[in-house]
């Protein structure tokens, strides 16, 4: 039985594009007692591998909690996996605000001690105790209580892109780290003032919730379904957004727009921006704010060291960070002193700039396209992009596609090349290739050839 991933993420990505099918990024989780989360993990694994579910998934006996990329053909079945199990039955299903194809790229299960690292004794208190739901309208309504305190559950680089209006916002970097320092800021609000907490999805106040009541809070309230379903319920409902900038999710997309207010700061030159990105010296992969203006200037680096160590030789790059705990190399948080318009603690509710309005990030597959390669620079001034080609063969002439969450789908004829420092009218696999392209690519971006 196949339990482990058989694809690198490369190629999933190209299998991805290649089958031409709309996914669905959502979340989901579940507190219940599982007897055997080791079994749990592998039947589960054999079931969604069986459906093209990809996404990273946590069980522990206390339940789990799952973010996932499911293909829209696939979602009924997908729901019949989770019917199943008793306590899965009904669940919700958070749907992102905006879907994006590759937003995981493989499927990763596994068993945890806890599904939400909380540092807790949960057998001191019912984690079931929880706190009253409430909806968007209620949500809303409550928040303009004059009794009412707002605490935002998630950490210091989420609530920096975007929060609810005057809600605290804790300068931590884990949940555990927030319970203890709310329960003391509130000590004496436990009866007169309600406690009305949010996190993405839930997932974290269900916890807190129990944890306050048991702390002694009379009064403790949790956004349902958190803010992606929040944001999904005042768009349905036409109701005013008291939430303000982006969401911050974890996974390839790293955010999603709730408003077209933006809030945060370029942690470089500190222009208006909320696009977080990770640093580019595998060394460092510190996640932070990033322009594009910086994002070409300092070549997707956090710091002038990280961009001198880029340029070494690979030996010389791997014997520096030989030894180093990097940690999570997608979201390693910590703070750095080369970022100086880092901003946590206490945040404002200003809004910097408005963002330009959301593409559609939605892949709708109108033509039929091959994955080349990917962006590595953008020459600025002379209007150059530098990619490399990791699959099948480019050659001049061909029509290109260049497409990216920011840059959009940008189609053009692949006039001239310029292949490993020489023109060329072929290039092969492992080639870098430069050649003119009039507008701004991102690193992010993907350069497709269009086949039909």
């Amino acid at each position: 039985m196949q339990l482990y991933n058989t694809l690198s993420a490369e190629e999933r990505a190209i299998m991805i594009d290649d089958a031409g099918k709309q996914r669905l990024t959502l979340s989901f989780y579940a507190y219940a007692k599982i007897q055997d989360p080791k079994k749990f993990r592998d039947d589960l694994f054999l079931a969604w591998n069986a459906l093209d579910a990809l996404g990273r998934i946590y069980v522990a006996t206390e339940g789990i909690n799952a973010q996932m990329s499911i293909p829209e053909e696939n979602l009924e079945a997908f729901r019949a996996t989770l019917e199943v199990y008793d306590f899965m039955k009904g669940i919700r299903l958070n749907e992102a605000v905006e879907h994006d194809d590759h937003s995981f790229l493989k499927l990763t299960i596994k068993v945890r001690d806890k599904i939400v690292a909380d540092g807790l004794n949960d057998e001191t208190f019912d984690v079931t105790d929880i706190g009253v739901h409430l909806k968007a309208k209620e949500f809303n309504d409550i928040l303009d209580d004059p009794n009412t305190i707002v605490v935002d559950f998630r950490n210091h680089y989420e609530s920096e892109v975007g929060h609810f209006k005057n809600a605290i916002t804790p300068d931590v970097e884990t949940f555990r780290e927030s319970l203890p320092i709310i329960n003391e800021q509130l000590q004496n609000h436990k009866e007169d003032k309600n406690l009305v907490m949010y996190c993405t999805g839930g997932i974290r106040c269900e916890k807190a919730s129990a944890y306050f009541k048991h702390q002694g809070f009379k009064n403790v309230y949790q956004l349902e379904g958190g803010i992606i379903n929040y944001a999904k319920q005042i768009e349905a409902e036409g109701l005013e957004s008291k939430f303000i900038g982006k969401n911050f999710v974890f996974d390839n997309r790293l955010g999603e727009r709730i408003t077209d207010d933006i809030i945060s700061q370029c942690h470089q030159c500190g222009k208006p921006c909320d696009n977080h990105t990770n640093c580019e010296n595998d060394g460092c992969h510190l996640l932070f704010i990033q322009c594009d203006e910086c994002k070409a200037a300092m070549e997707n680096c956090c710091s002038t060291e990280c961009l001198d160590i880029i340029h070494m030789p690979l030996v010389d790059q791997v014997r520096l960070r030989t030894g180093k705990q990097v940690g999570n190399k997608v979201f390693r948080k910590g703070k750095s002193d080369s970022l100086k318009f880092k901003h946590s603690g206490e945040l404002a509710n200003t809004s910097l700039a408005t963002a330009e309005k959301p593409l559609d990030i939605r892949q709708k597959i109108k033509v039929k396209k091959v994955l080349l390669g990917k962006a590595e620079h953008y020459y600025v001034k002379a209007q150059v992009g530098l990619f490399t080609i990791e699959n099948h063969e480019l050659n001049t002439g061909d029509k290109i596609l260049i497409s990216g969450p920011t840059t959009g789908n940008q189609e053009l004829i692949l006039e001239k090349m310029i292949v490993n420092e020489a023109q060329a009218t072929t290039a092969k696999i492992g080639d870098r290739v430069t050649f003119e392209v009039p507008f701004r690519i991102r690193l992010s971006d993907k350069l497709y050839k269009i086949v039909n």
